[in-house]
């Protein structure tokens, strides 16, 4: 290999970039810093005491045949049910044949899709439908309240759909836009939704309306054939009803994607925060990376990048880069991540659905957290992930509180001890579970999980023309694009990125229009 391409992180994008360009036989040697010790970016699996976490919740779905193949490649599908998934209600997998994962570990699990909201601790279907439990739930008046005020949006839309309130006012209505999305909005993203760009709608939810969610709860009520088709291309992203899940979480796929990098020649150096980026003549030249206080000067041919853009422009060194450039840079927001990990007997909460689940916990993947008098935004119940993420999925259920902040805020600066103590009395206060049951608990930080809408963003063009300008870098991932991207578009981003360094004709604008038009994942096979 006569040419290097300095990756940095090792998440779903940069290792993604780095298996293109070995698995297509480019004779460019991929060397990979990442900044950690763990591999997968925010979609790493952690491990405390037996038990795994998933940051954030993965699942494994895309609209792209691209995708969709390139993890069947790397893992197989289940194909024969376990007893656990016996247990679960799973239904009649697809991939008749495959492995059973009792008996081995590289595999994805077929799993339901259940995730709600709770509110007046009471569950609400996600996404918002009117159906009767809702009503109940709601009361008439709230429900009437409700419905009028979703008549009004579709009649009178507001024309200038700039902020990201805007979009959702249009979508769902004034009522259930302050009752569902305003409050929790900022709780997530520091900001009020006014404050945000619409942008965020457009990624994250942008087919997505009351409509649709109550068409689709109807459909479901109706007899007749129902839709099992893989790859759900007919399906709002929002209203899927299954996805693939590797047995041991997002983490475990990642780790044998780098055990396949390495094992094609691929050079993966864990703990290497990159700290200066030399660019000389419109080019990256090398990088330096520190590791055990030792720093490093790495040359290369091509730099991929996945690293914050405010710390990228920040770390730059060499030619000017434009006062404008590092000024919208250095005040793009971030939302920070922390979740605390709970071990308990059982929960308060019971299923009252018709789904059967082991020890009779409710069955959501993940409950949105809603109430107003918390700071808890979602709350994951691993067990319905995969029953091989815990270690005694029978007899405990293993949750992770979810928290997104700044690490300016007092809850990032308290101690392990501290916060946990905050968070499990947040979780006692809703109603969830009793303190007595609780049998284990852990904290995990994640910094800039979640890049934002808001602060210098409208002016973000400016930097993304600036970084276009370096002839031989490639932007690529949700913090390398500063795009709130699901994993399956940060890898699409990946796949682009090599087809330009192999091809210079490929215009560069690519890279960026993945995830911006309703279309492209959906149909662009790369």
């Amino acid at each position: 290999m006569s040419k290097t391409a300095l990756i940095i992180g090792a998440g779903p994008a940069g290792l993604t970039a780095a298996f293109e360009i070995l698995s297509q036989k480019t004779g460019i040697q991929p060397i990979v810093l990442e900044a950690t010790d763990r591999i997968g970016g925010i979609s790493c699996t952690i491990e405390h005491n037996g038990n795994r976490i998933d940051i954030g919740g993965h699942r494994f779905f895309s609209k792209s045949d691209t995708v969709m193949d390139w993890w069947a490649a790397r893992m197989p599908l289940q194909g024969s049910p376990s007893s656990d998934d016996i247990i679960l209600g799973s239904k009649k997998p697809w991939a008749a044949g495959g492995p059973d994962p009792q008996k081995v570990d590289r595999v994805m699990l077929i799993r339901e899709r259940i995730s709600r909201i709770f509110y007046l601790r009471k569950f609400f279907d996600y996404p918002i439908s009117m159906k009767l439990e809702t009503v109940t739930n709601l009361g008439i008046f709230r429900t009437a309240w409700a419905g009028l005020g979703y008549v009004a949006s579709q009649m009178f839309k507001r024309k200038d759909e700039s902020s990201l309130e805007d979009f959702l006012v249009n979508r769902f209505g004034v009522p259930l836009y302050r009752m569902f999305f305003e409050d929790y909005t900022e709780k997530v993203w520091g900001a009020h939704p006014r404050r945000i760009s619409a942008a965020w709608g457009a990624q994250r939810i942008k087919g997505l309306s009351l409509s649709k969610a109550v068409f689709s709860a109807l459909k479901k009520m109706l007899p007749g054939k129902k839709d099992t088709d893989l790859r759900q291309k007919k399906t709002e992203t929002s209203l899927i009803e299954q996805f693939f899940y590797p047995k041991l979480g997002p983490g475990q796929l990642w780790e044998f994607v780098a055990d396949d990098v390495r094992k094609m020649g691929g050079d993966i150096r864990m703990r290497h925060k990159v700290i200066g980026i030399h660019i000389e003549n419109g080019r990256v030249a090398a990088v330096t990376a520190e590791c055990d206080g030792v720093q490093t000067r790495i040359e290369c041919d091509y730099c991929f990048s996945t690293m914050p853009i405010k710390d990228f422009v920040a770390a730059a060194q060499g030619d000017t880069v434009p006062e404008d450039v590092k000024r919208i840079a250095r005040d793009l927001p971030y939302r920070d991540f922390m979740t605390v990990g709970v071990l308990a007997n059982k929960l308060k909460i019971r299923n009252t659905t018709n789904i059967k689940t082991v020890g009779n916990i409710v069955p959501d993947t993940w409950i949105y957290i809603q109430e107003r008098d918390v700071k808890l935004c979602r709350l994951q119940i691993f067990n319905n992930w995969s029953p091989y993420m815990v270690k005694d999925p029978v007899n405990t259920t293993w949750v992770g509180l979810e928290y997104m902040c700044d690490e300016k805020d007092d809850i990032w600066k308290m101690s392990d001890a501290d916060f946990i103590e905050f968070a499990v009395k947040e979780l006692v206060k809703i109603d969830i579970v009793d303190r007595a049951d609780i049998l284990d608990t852990c904290r995990i930080r994640i910094e800039k999980a979640y890049p934002a809408y808001f602060g210098t963003y409208d002016e973000f063009d400016t930097v993304k023309a600036y970084l276009d300008s370096v002839d031989n870098l490639f932007c690529i991932g949700r913090n390398g694009q500063h795009r709130y991207n699901n994993q399956d578009h940060s890898m699409l981003t990946a796949i682009e990125s090599v087809r330009c360094m192999i091809d210079p004709g490929v215009p560069r604008s690519t890279l960026w229009s993945i995830n911006t038009e309703q279309e492209y994942h959906e149909t662009k096979k790369s």
